[in-house]
């Protein structure tokens, strides 16, 4: 499955930064849909290490409204998560949409057949049971009306290298790079093994994922933002306006210098969501 991907593809800087405002746009006005319907959206990245996650977040979330998503950057478990079910921290996190619509985490459950399985912290037989208990998980998710986009980003052996070399010559970035790294590079065709298997036994109907091309991080950005644009616009039954095919300038939401909408005689802020009365 994932030695057939090309990962060759790549946009040019001119492409990448006409998509990327495009797409990001249209996700804001989708993300302001979220809060008007109810709904929430439910975002996995998972992926290689220096597979370009928290980069594909950063770009994701640039131009939403802060007080509309959260970001959980998940690591091992720690304190009671330890002593609980491994989905009750997921559980926990999750929150209604009239406080958060967009939830995104930076690697999720699925460390229970990816790391857990291959460093031993949990019993064969529990991973093998992981696949049904994730797949009623995020059933019961998408039963409570949550929208679920999963995104495992895939970058070449030889790519990651590169990456780590570029975190050791970096100051700035060596902090990203850690022992567990190079330990984890190590078992990568037992890796490879288990990320395949993972992604056979749980992407689902309800849930399906998105094999993203990550050697070219440009590329990567814009395809999970276009993804998410054509999951939601199926999603919430609307389409957003294209700032490209409408022969408007694409512009960020902090450049637009236009004055707040007025409705029913109530000023709305830019993102469409009344001013708070003080």
């Amino acid at each position: 499955m994932l030695e057939t991907l090309d990962l060759g593809k790549s946009l040019s800087r001119e492409d990448y930064v006409r998509d990327l405002i495009r797409y990001q746009i249209m996700l804001r006005t989708l993300a302001y849909q979220l809060y008007v319907q109810r709904r929430s959206l439910v975002i996995v990245y998972e992926g290689w290490d220096a597979g370009g996650k928290g980069g594909n977040i950063k770009r994701l979330t640039e131009q939403l409204d802060p007080r509309g998503y959260e970001v959980f950057p998940i690591a091992a478990p720690q304190g009671e998560d330890k002593t609980h079910h491994y989905l009750y921290r997921f559980w926990r996190r999750l929150r209604p949409p009239d406080e958060k619509q967009v939830l995104i985490f930076d690697r999720s459950w699925y460390g229970r057949v990816l790391v857990e399985r291959l460093e031993g912290f949990c019993s064969e037989a529990a991973w093998k049971r992981a696949y049904r208990e994730i797949n009623e998980f995020e059933r019961q998710l998408a039963d409570s009306g949550a929208i679920l986009a999963k995104f495992w980003i895939q970058i070449s052996k030889e790519e990651q290298l590169r990456r780590f070399q570029e975190r050791q010559e970096i100051p700035y970035k060596a902090w990203k790079l850690t022992d567990e790294d190079w330990r984890n590079r190590d078992k990568w065709d037992a890796y490879q093994q288990a990320i395949s298997e993972m992604l056979l036994k749980t992407s689902t109907l309800t849930a399906p994922w998105t094999i993203v091309e990550g050697n070219d991080k440009w590329w990567a950005r814009v395809r999970a933002l276009k993804t998410l644009v054509e999951v939601l616009s199926g999603e919430l039954d609307y389409v957003p306006p294209d700032p490209i095919a409408s022969g408007k300038k694409a512009t960020p939401a902090g450049g637009d210098t236009g004055k707040p909408a007025k409705k029913n005689g109530k000023a709305k802020k830019k993102d469409g969501r009344p001013k708070q009365r003080t």
